[in-house]
């Protein structure tokens, strides 16, 4: 394990703790050397969303990093407390000031090597007017197919979930994708 993914102290009483694998358990995990609370770590959970209006997908440039610039669905981490639907309404809301109806899962990507896993919802905008940069987007824009900016995608899922759109509304059988981007 890195030192950088090393936890140093316990969450819940603040001990020190050590490296060691707990009774019943297989692999090694930090562990408080006071209450023997043990310290997991998980993956991050993504939630995003691929708003369309009519034949045009919405997207939005980052005003953040990583990937400052580049273009991307509406996307972001889950907050505690709120349902994986709520979390890709919410993030749409923040980036690019839009309301969506009609959410279906739409995708389910494992990234074992940053420890997230992204889940991705198609929807529908309420209205084709009815968006704008959020605090963290330097410019939301609706695209036809033919102008979605390729070279300027901010992250591989992206691409990935927008190539699968694409194809599959072609016949209008949108399938739910599991997939693992190594």
């Amino acid at each position: 394990m890195p030192d950088s993914d090393r936890i140093q102290y316990c969450n819940h009483c603040g001990e020190q703790v050590l490296l060691q694998t707990p009774p019943g358990d297989n692999r090694n995990r930090h562990v408080c050397a006071r209450c023997g609370r043990i310290q997991y770590q998980n993956p991050k959970v993504v939630c995003g969303c691929l708003p369309v209006w009519q034949e045009r997908i919405l997207l939005c440039r980052r005003a953040i990093e990583p990937r400052k610039g580049l273009w991307t669905l509406p996307a972001g981490f889950l907050e505690n407390d709120e349902t994986i639907q709520h979390g890709a309404a919410r993030e749409t809301m923040e980036e690019a000031c839009a309301e969506i109806v009609k959410q279906t899962l739409y995708g389910i990507y494992s990234l074992p090597q940053i420890n997230q896993v992204y889940i991705m919802f198609r929807a529908e905008l309420t209205g084709e007017n009815n968006f704008s940069p959020g605090a963290e987007t330097l410019e939301a824009r609706l695209f036809q197919e033919s102008e979605i900016p390729w070279q300027e995608l901010a992250f591989r899922v992206i691409r990935l979930t927008l190539q699968r759109y694409l194809s599959e509304r072609k016949s209008g059988a949108f399938t739910v994708a599991i997939n693992n981007i190594l």
